[in-house]
């Protein structure tokens, strides 16, 4: 069985994407959940990764810390998963907006932050972020109208693509950002009813612990 580790469920955007993916695949794996910031987590990642950050894979004594390497590994070794879509030119774009995300919209990163647990409706937003929310919420209604038809998500049924847009999901529940009722909604209302997803939520919820280097915007809860 594989070993995910992540970090604080609140924060850890990068550590939600595989854990959703494996999740809602049904694809066992124990979690192993690391406080970010704190000696322990250096002690644990040390002599397993050199860039010392979640998430991890362990596969036996073999390790991936990379999101999108992840779910890469896991969808070639579970290809009845389907958490790629079976059409090619649907795959390549599934491939394309995932790899987008992991790499894309530092502004929004930087200026909305995951926070599961807070609603905080009255964080500036600056005008890079903004285009940044234009611009996903763009990509959402284009490839659902152009390839949803089979089902709520991007591409008709879950995949990757939709795990690595699962936190920014969060972030705008968080931030209050507007999604008027249409495909934007309904996308956002499917991850968020998501059995995986609101699991995550719970966990979020419950940790109960303040980390300030992931919330420069407050100094308290």
């Amino acid at each position: 069985m594989y070993t995910l580790l992540i970090g604080n469920k609140n924060y850890s955007s990068w550590s939600l994407r595989p854990w959703l993916a494996l999740s809602v695949a049904g694809i066992p794996f124990k979690e192993e959940k690391l406080t970010l910031f704190t000696p322990e987590f250096s002690a644990r990642l040390a002599p397993i990764t050199p860039a010392g950050t979640v998430p991890v894979l362990l596969d036996g004594d073999f390790a991936i810390w990379d999101s999108l390497a992840i779910c890469e590994y896991v969808a070639e070794r579970h290809p009845q998963a389907r958490l790629w879509p079976a059409e090619p030119k649907a795959r390549a774009r599934a491939r394309t907006l995932a790899a987008h995300m992991h790499s894309g919209f530092s502004d929004l990163r930087n200026v909305l932050p995951m926070n599961v647990e807070a609603l905080l409706p009255g964080v500036d937003i600056t005008p890079a972020a903004r285009q940044d929310i234009s611009r996903v919420q763009a990509i959402w209604q284009d490839t659902r109208a152009e390839y949803g038809q089979g089902g709520p998500f991007l591409f008709g049924a879950f995949s990757i693509a939709d795990a690595f847009f699962a936190p920014v999901v969060s972030r705008f529940i968080t931030y209050g950002v507007t999604a008027a009722a249409g495909p934007v909604r309904e996308y956002m209302d499917a991850m968020l009813s998501l059995p995986a997803m609101q699991a995550w939520i719970r966990d979020a919820k419950a940790e109960g612990i303040f980390l300030p280097p992931d919330e420069p915007y407050r100094t308290h809860r």
